[in-house]
């Protein structure tokens, strides 16, 4: 059992969430940072989706009742174990009684904890995920509180410390373009690709809102709700893009600007208050190319780890 004392912001139990049920209504949940939570269940031999905890901002207390074996990875929130600092990107052999603490950090939101095993909680349409919306998932359906136990399986063996880089950021995000490109003027798409847009303090697992100095992204157009997805960038009338996240609604009016490619999105879990980001349009296969490269990355790990043992 891992005991939490202090839960932070938010503390979710997370997988990669829930596939196949958005015409019923159902958002996908799970970790922003699916590749955080990949490399983190890689380095401890775990399934690839096996649940991991996944933290924001920091400020939480763990105090572990069994002994175990953890993964951090993600952002760097100055966590310690006893009062030790330890750090993203490494496994640590873990003792009854022991206590994961998180402060905070100044670059990155989130940070994810895996445990040897894998969080185990009820698995709802195919997701062990908090879905915080709806009420379902994880621990009863919401954030984790002091006080709640999370279930693990113990592990009693020690475990040869390993590590690994997470991929590389990109200063440009890449977008591919929208059916809906020829309701927009060109002033509007190339003031999109053209602003530097900072991070509201608006923005939460459901979606990120961003803003600029750039009044030219106004508009008057509506549309019938249609399907929207996590990387969809809506565009409302006030000129301010969202881009839609793991949370969000499975359908909504705006009209969108394009979709953030699958090799980029995970970065949106990382983007704090007011940091920068731009955009720029590629092709299918520039974004299939960016695809293969990431998974490239995970591969090169897999192997790197599987000559280790």
């Amino acid at each position: 059992m891992i005991k939490v004392i202090k839960s932070g912001p938010l503390l979710s139990i997370q997988d990669f969430g829930r596939n196949g049920y958005r015409h019923l209504g159902v958002s996908q949940s799970g970790s922003l940072d699916p590749y955080a939570q990949t490399i983190a269940n890689c380095l401890l031999n775990n399934d690839k989706n096996a649940a991991v905890l996944e933290v924001t901002v920091g400020l939480c207390e763990l105090a572990f009742e069994c002994n175990t074996v953890i993964s951090l990875f993600g952002a760097d929130l100055n966590a310690t174990l006893d009062e030790k600092p330890i750090y993203p990107g490494w496994t640590y052999n873990i003792k009854q009684k022991q206590v994961l603490k998180f402060s905070t950090g100044r670059a990155g939101l989130r940070a994810y904890i895996a445990v040897k095993g894998g969080i185990q909680s009820p698995v709802v349409m195919n997701s062990k995920a908090t879905d915080l919306n709806a009420g379902f998932g994880g621990l009863n359906g919401k954030s984790l509180i002091a006080g709640d136990t999370i279930k693990i399986t113990p592990y009693q063996s020690e475990f040869t410390q390993c590590g690994a880089l997470m991929p590389p950021k990109r200063k440009i995000v890449r977008v591919y373009p929208s059916p809906h490109a020829q309701l927009f003027s060109k002033q509007i798409i190339n003031g999109f690709t053209q602003s530097s847009f900072k991070v509201s303090h608006n923005s939460n697992r459901m979606g990120v809102r961003l803003q600029s100095d750039n009044y030219s992204l106004t508009h008057s157009h509506s549309l019938p709700s249609l399907a929207v997805s996590p990387g969809s960038i809506q565009l409302p009338p006030n000129g301010e893009p969202i881009v839609l996240l793991n949370d969000a609604q499975t359908t909504g009016g705006y009209p969108l600007l394009g979709t953030v490619i699958e090799a980029d999105l995970h970065q949106f879990a990382q983007y704090r208050p007011l940091d920068t980001i731009e955009f720029e349009y590629v092709t299918f296969k520039q974004a299939l190319q960016a695809k293969q490269k990431l998974d490239g990355h995970l591969n090169q790990l897999k192997i790197a780890l599987k000559s280790k043992s």
